[in-house]
């Protein structure tokens, strides 16, 4: 067999803030394996399980939901210590009624948030490649690692409402003008604002938006930001 790669442990001292793990039990903490969500940018299963919901109060016992099958992640059951939970995933636990969406809130990159029930079937999903494949067709890719052939018109840097587990593509949420932007990284991250102004990038200088928020305004740049919606967001994120 095949070994995954990826080291299966961290330095507690090494583990990103918003885990919300004790730096001074233990030397070791679970770490997250490659895969869909970038490695900075999310949450082991069991870390998450232990140390953030706080439902268990052990690594075993953590072990013994996650090998059991009862984490739901977007949908579709996963069974490893090791994934990496992150922006905008849904999660549902057997047995427990709350329902969980991972967003950026009060400058932290991860949050969980609870959600109602009617939502646990939506998402939204930044688009960050588009490429052309065999046959003239296009390829999007999205921010959680999925990827999606698909005909619809829409851009690096726009966001998609998309049904889960199944990826389709209810509404395309453009990143334009007046659009509602939520800010996933730095230190305004889980704000909401109103797109202003957006300045293209350059050589030298990545796109940059042009950003309201309440009472001032700032320039971010656009990898920084998830369209919303256009007034309101189109999911619960609060």
């Amino acid at each position: 067999m095949v070994s995954i790669a990826g080291s299966k442990k961290l330095k507690r001292q090494m583990a990103p803030q918003f885990w919300g793990i004790n730096r001074k039990t233990k030397r070791f903490v679970v770490t997250v394996r490659p895969g869909a969500h970038k490695k900075a940018l999310s949450i082991p299963t069991a870390v998450f399980l232990r140390d953030t919901l706080k439902m268990v109060e052990s690594l075993r016992e953590a072990k013994t939901a996650i090998y059991s099958g009862r984490v739901k992640v977007d949908g579709v059951v996963r069974k490893s210590l090791h994934h990496g939970i992150g922006l905008m995933d849904v999660v549902e636990l057997q047995d427990v009624s709350d329902i969980y969406r991972l967003v950026p809130t009060s400058g932290k990159i991860l949050k969980p948030v609870k959600i109602n029930e009617s939502d646990k079937s939506k998402k939204i999903v930044r688009v960050t490649s588009k490429t052309s494949i065999k046959g003239g067709k296009t390829q999007l890719g999205f921010h959680d690692g999925r990827s999606l052939i698909s005909d619809t018109e829409v851009n690096v840097g726009d966001s998609c409402l998309i049904q889960i587990p199944e990826v389709k593509i209810l509404e395309v949420l453009k990143l334009e003008k007046d659009s509602q932007v939520l800010v996933t990284q730095g230190v305004n991250a889980g704000s909401v604002g109103k797109i202003e102004n957006i300045e293209e990038g350059t050589f030298i200088l990545p796109r940059r938006i042009l950003l309201s928020l309440e009472e001032r305004t700032i320039e971010i740049p656009s990898d920084f930001v998830t369209v919303i919606g256009k007034g309101e967001p189109v999911i619960q994120i609060k």
